[in-house]
């Protein structure tokens, strides 16, 4: 029959069977196919390579008769050149849904971008990190690359990652190098579970070389340290105090809980997960440093009437923090004190008070201050190197793997010393070593 719509109109499946195949007269291959549920499709039948196929053209009723039979047409024509319409159409479907594939692809793939990156580096690989390492890291690479946050990881390029670092190297060349080793540090482990294809911090350079810093305090900035630490409030006042006494890092002193606190308050264990290097450490507590901590005042919730866990707190619910300006304030502090001096000296002398030079030093170089002190005390290397958790100081090497000795009575005893030094210095701001010679090292 001539498939016309009156007729298809009133085809139906004859009884007994699923569906039926009725052809066209006029174009060879044309038909439609009407099922049992009553819905008729037009398909075009064709043989190649003594292989029957068949393509669907579409649903009657979408199509109508006579563009159903000008596509039959079209591809009896490609039969008859030799084509496949069949294989073609299921080659067609197979590329549409590479093509799919391959955005979903490319969608995850920009979803992954460098903010994203950080967080996930820092909640897998760096789970198991210090404390203090795993905030650094990621805090610094945030800041330090905040305009390329929102970048798909991927897409990071070495040059503009390469010009960025240029820019922060311009006044923070040491910043800028650890950028460049955090980012290389997150990008390998991101290649090694493909995550990225390519580490673009792997190629960028930071001019010039890491200096490391030699500033140790003189005996009299250790005194206007301490004097002024002495006038400021909680929490400040008693962190600077603990800083200096204990010779700790800044974020493990902030970070003081009480129940690492010994009961009688001879001791200060900071776990693994609060220390740089990631084993757990034994500080010995002076007189002076009890006094200090006696003298603290428990944080208690007005609402839970829970005792805060931290010795040094703000909020009473997370570690004191905002050391940049408390700093300022110490070294605002010790200025004050200096022009004070100053002035009462050029008073005696009948001359005017004279510009005086701010403290240059960083808290961090009270660490090295008190080694150095040490040295000078006769307090062995090995020793001060403990105190500091430096593990792998003066003992190293194959000595080292079998040196287990922690010198828990020799470091008791050092930072005792230490202690002693530091209150000396501070009752007498002019000297320096062990004599009476007044030296004065800020001028």
């Amino acid at each position: 029959m001539k498939l016309t719509k009156s007729g298809i109109d009133l085809l139906t499946c004859p009884p007994g069977k699923r569906d039926a195949m009725f052809s066209d007269d006029e174009v060879k291959g044309f038909a439609v196919r009407v099922t049992v549920t009553g819905s008729k499709v037009f398909v075009f039948n064709y043989s190649k390579n003594g292989r029957s196929k068949r393509v669907k053209l579409g649903a009657y009723g979408d199509l109508t008769v006579a563009s159903a039979r000008k596509l039959a047409e079209t591809l009896r024509g490609r039969v008859t050149a030799g084509g496949d319409p069949a294989e073609d159409k299921r080659a067609q479907a197979l590329a549409a849904e590479a093509v799919l594939a391959a955005q979903a692809e490319q969608a995850a793939a920009d979803a992954l971008t460098l903010g994203v990156l950080i967080g996930r580096w820092q909640e897998n690989s760096l789970k198991d990190a210090s404390d203090s390492y795993r905030k650094e890291a990621p805090q610094r690479l945030r800041t330090g690359l905040s305009a390329l946050l929102d970048r798909p990881a991927h897409a990071l390029t070495v040059a503009e990652v390469q010009a960025w670092l240029d820019e922060v190297a311009q006044d923070h060349p040491t910043n800028a190098r650890r950028i460049k080793a955090y980012g290389r540090a997150m990008y390998g482990w991101a290649e090694k579970r493909n995550l990225v294809e390519g580490n673009p911090f792997a190629r960028v350079i930071v001019e010039g070389r890491e200096v490391s810093r030699d500033r140790v305090l003189s005996d009299r900035e250790l005194g206007e340290y301490w004097r002024a630490a002495s006038l400021m409030s909680y929490p400040f006042g008693p962190f600077f105090q603990l800083l200096a006494l204990t010779l700790q890092r800044r974020t493990e002193v902030a970070g003081m809980r009480w129940a690492e606190i010994a009961p009688d308050w001879s001791e200060w264990a900071i776990p693994a997960e609060r220390t740089k290097n990631g084993k757990a450490h034994v500080v010995h507590l002076s007189a002076e440093a009890r006094r200090v901590l006696a003298g603290i005042h428990r944080q208690i919730d007005a609402k839970t009437g829970h005792t805060s866990e931290f010795v040094l707190s703000g909020t009473g619910k997370t570690p004191v923090s905002g050391f940049s300006m408390a700093t300022k304030r110490l070294k605002a502090q010790i200025m004050q004190e200096r022009a004070e001096a100053e002035a009462e000296g050029q008073k005696n002398a009948g001359k005017k008070p004279s510009a005086l030079p701010a403290p240059g030093w960083h808290l961090h170089d009270l660490r090295r201050t008190g080694v150095t002190v040490m040295a000078r005390l006769k307090i062995g290397p090995h020793v001060a190197d403990r105190v500091l958790n430096h593990v792998e100081g003066t003992i190293s090497g194959v000595t080292a793997v079998y040196q287990r000795h922690e010198f828990l009575t020799e470091r008791a005893a050092a930072l005792d010393i230490w202690a002693a030094h530091v209150l000396r210095v501070a009752e007498n701001s002019g000297i320096e070593g062990l004599g009476d010679n007044v030296v004065p090292l800020w001028r």
